[in-house]
């Protein structure tokens, strides 16, 4: 070998060994902070191989995580990226996130209304998967409206406006984005220290002062029964407050849908609604219910939302908004060329209507994705013209279906079968109320 030929230098031998830090978990050991740190930056750097996060995640999912777990697993997927700063505005900070649920449009109304109160309200928000809706893609049914912002954007607009709904950059909590995907497909999405860390890492690497955490219970959301929604409620607002972020979670029903729309348009439509002083009573109830939350936690207990919301400060907000993200307020939103009615089939008391199967219809006439890079129809979805409690009569309209593609009819009218039980007059529906919990 000639003496100028350059000899590569062996990488850098890796701090643990992947299938070490599986085989610990797989027989209910308890993973180092340094084992955490090192699997978590090895996934983000590739050196750990997605199946190998695959069987972690398994036995997470079969084994559990302690406390201080997770916490550094959160940790070091907030370390993984950039952590925003908002210190420089004016004005306290307060975030909401909702773990999901059918017909939730609840941050769109929420946001100015916080803002009109004096807190500033920095909403990164995600695209729907599945039965559960996005936020951005609600919003882009509004001509020229944008998601995607840049940091000093954001802080532009919180400082003038107040309220800020965009995508999260790609800077953030980037480990957790690749861990996302892969629960989405490994069947682990439902372990409740993935769950916790996913979201409170990019709500903490947000920089939000405060976070009020909607925790959904019931058939249309990931925590079926009340139990799991209290234990996933106090991992989040342990882990928020030992970050230093003032939390609360409050469990809410998702038993039956939100309000009395599904889909994209139809929910902006809603919340409009709400912010004009009208709108479904469950939804304006949880947008105060939440808007009281978030001001108590930033400091403002003093102010009461409810008159933001009567004076039309929260719509004045909602408008600034929207024009400040090239969105037109004023623009009609698009209605669906095709609708197709279904009845009430005999006369009785309304006492169910299943959230899961109203919005696995809504995602089969278009209204959702079932992967992330599919289209979405900004006017298909759902009408509910009554919700359990109402009397019908047969003949009555039940719900009404709105597509641009009639073909999905009939697979969306196979996906309601069975979501409605109408019970003799007198009848009383058996359901948890609309606030179920509050945890911190």
């Amino acid at each position: 070998m000639s003496p100028m030929t350059a000899v590569p230098s062996p990488a850098a031998p890796e701090a643990f060994d992947a299938v070490d830090v599986i085989v610990t978990k797989r027989d209910k050991g308890e993973l180092g902070d340094q084992q955490i740190d090192w699997v978590i930056d090895a996934y983000t750097r590739g050196v750990v191989a997605e199946e190998q996060m695959s069987a972690l995640a398994m036995a997470v999912l079969l084994n559990g995580m302690t406390r201080r777990e997770i916490a550094r697993w959160t940790a070091a997927m907030i370390a993984s990226g950039e952590r925003m700063d908002f210190s420089s505005l004016s004005r306290p900070t307060a975030d909401k996130h909702s773990t999901g649920g059918v017909g939730d449009k609840i941050t769109l109304p929420l946001a100015p209304l916080v803002a009109a109160c004096g807190v500033a309200v920095p909403q990164l928000s995600g695209r729907g998967l599945g039965h559960t809706g996005g936020t951005l893609d609600k919003l882009e049914s509004i001509p020229g409206w944008r998601a995607q912002l840049t940091n000093s954007e954001m802080l532009r607009q919180l400082e003038q406006v107040g309220a800020v709904i965009c995508a999260a950059g790609a800077g953030l909590a980037p480990a957790d984005k690749k861990l996302y995907a892969l629960r989405d497909v490994t069947g682990t999405v439902e372990a409740i220290p993935l769950i916790a860390s996913s979201i409170m890492s990019k709500k903490i690497a947000e920089g939000t002062g405060s976070l009020v955490l909607d925790v959904k219970v019931g058939s249309g959301a990931f925590m079926k029964d009340v139990p799991r929604a209290q234990e996933l409620a106090r991992t989040m607002v342990e882990l928020g407050t030992g970050a230093g972020v003032r939390t609360v979670a409050v469990l809410t029903n998702m038993q039956t849908p939100l309000g009395l729309t599904a889909g994209n348009a139809l929910e902006v439509r809603e919340s409009v609604e709400v912010l004009a002083g009208g709108g479904p009573p469950d939804v304006v109830e949880l947008t105060l219910v939440l808007a009281r939350e978030m001001l108590s936690a930033a400091g403002r207990e003093d102010l009461d939302p409810a008159d933001a919301l009567a004076d039309g400060r929260a719509m004045d907000v909602w408008r600034r908004m929207i024009a400040a993200q090239g969105g037109d307020p004023d623009a009609p939103l698009p209605w669906a060329k095709h609708t197709h009615e279904v009845w009430a089939p005999a006369d009785g008391v309304l006492t169910q209507l299943d959230a899961l199967k109203v919005g696995m219809a809504a995602w089969r006439l278009g209204a959702g994705r079932a992967r992330k890079e599919d289209p979405v129809q900004a006017s298909a979805g759902i009408v509910m013209h009554a919700k359990p409690g109402a009397v019908l009569r047969g003949g009555d309209p039940l719900i009404t279906l709105h597509t641009d593609t009639p073909e999905r009819f009939e697979r969306a009218l196979a996906a309601l079968e069975g979501a409605w039980f109408i019970a003799p007059e007198g009848s009383r529906p058996d359901l948890l109320p609309l606030v179920i919990d509050r945890i911190g």
